[in-house]
């Protein structure tokens, strides 16, 4: 149990927002940075030259680093598809950003679907 609750406070940082302090993910400090390079300089930052592209090109890079993962996932190469994942997820959520998706967005879908049978949501989509 102790060895859980070290993981999970290695995930987290506290910030302070005004008077309340507030736990964050890597992720969400990713997302961050990576919105805070919209309109930065492309020939000194890799994430402003993504953006300088467009959404169309974020998502062609999100999808060569997403089949990157797949395949180190499927030879089984644990520290490849360690480093292929953490790509794809920065590709992904530089694609959000993007699109102006905020990881709470998304969070706050992953919640409502959790405890519901993978099946019976995708039913339910199909419903509307």
């Amino acid at each position: 149990m102790a060895k859980n609750k070290k993981g999970k406070r290695a995930l987290k940082k506290k910030r302070q927002v005004g008077l309340v302090t507030v736990d964050e993910h890597v992720l969400d400090r990713l997302y961050l940075v990576i919105d805070s390079r919209k309109g930065a300089d492309p020939d000194t930052s890799y994430t402003a030259r993504l953006f300088s592209r467009g959404p169309q090109q974020i998502a062609k890079k999100l999808g060569e680093e997403a089949v990157e993962a797949l395949i180190e996932g499927i030879r089984g190469d644990r520290p490849k598809l360690v480093a292929e994942s953490a790509d794809m997820l920065y590709h992904l959520l530089t694609l959000w950003a993007a699109n102006n998706v905020r990881p709470k967005a998304v969070w706050d879908e992953l919640a409502r679907r959790e405890g519901l049978s993978g099946i019976a949501e995708k039913a339910a989509r199909k419903e509307k």
